[in-house]
């Protein structure tokens, strides 16, 4: 017990460190500079390749996309003749004047509060990186496994449309059909998505290290 109690904590090294690469596909180790995996020949790297360019682009495709999706028309009601649009926020207002507040709300979460949040969090991950971060590094990886979880469920919108636009095709009587803002919407979640797919999450980690690798030079 008293060795155990006095023994120091263990030095830990990175594989980098150790001059090996993880492959990302299976996990198993390589010699630094192995181009393929031994076990599933997948490409080998160290870090991502224009790991941070990629996301950038892939982030302002979501941005400019979600612009218009918020500003046009999301649904066209055609009822007798007589054309309605919706927007996403429009919509929303509607269904809390109708006392769908549960419907309301679940609209408002994932067709502004999540998209608004990953568009806030990769910018915050990637400004992290470049310039450090007062967060820690386990909270800014748990903001990214958070976000990769949820970038699907801001399509709801979307599957309402398709599901709308599938069942009220009733002629001149009523039917439903997607506005613009639909296309839109679906590209600036599929963006965000590439985006935070595109982050390499090992750059956390690596903003620890360089300080360290200062202070001991």
């Amino acid at each position: 017990m008293d060795c155990m109690a006095t023994a120091g904590p263990q030095e830990t090294i990175t594989a980098r460190e150790a001059g090996l690469i993880s492959c990302e596909n299976c996990g198993t180790l390589a010699p630094m500079g192995s181009p393929v995996c031994a076990r599933c020949e997948a490409a080998l790297h160290s870090r991502r390749p224009n790991s941070a360019q990629r996301v950038w682009a892939w982030w302002l495709a979501g941005v400019i996309c979600y612009i218009p999706a918020n500003l046009y028309p999301m649904l066209l009601t055609n009822t007798f003749g007589r054309v309605s649009e919706g927007t996403i926020i429009g919509g929303a207002i509607e269904l809390f004047e109708y006392g769908a507040w549960f419907v309301a709300v679940v609209v408002i979460v994932a067709s502004v509060f999540i998209p608004v949040a990953k568009f806030v969090v990769i910018a915050v991950l990637m400004l992290g990186v470049r310039y450090g971060s007062t967060l820690s590094a386990h909270r800014r990886m748990q903001l990214y496994e958070i976000t990769e979880f949820i970038g699907r469920w801001s399509m709801i919108d979307v599957f309402v449309v398709a599901i709308l636009t599938a069942l009220v095709q009733l002629g001149f009587i009523a039917s439903i059909n997607p506005g613009p803002a639909a296309v839109a919407f679906a590209l600036s979640v599929v963006f965000t998505m590439l985006a935070a797919q595109s982050f390499d999450p090992r750059l956390i980690w690596d903003t620890l290290e360089e300080p360290q690798a200062r202070a001991q030079s």
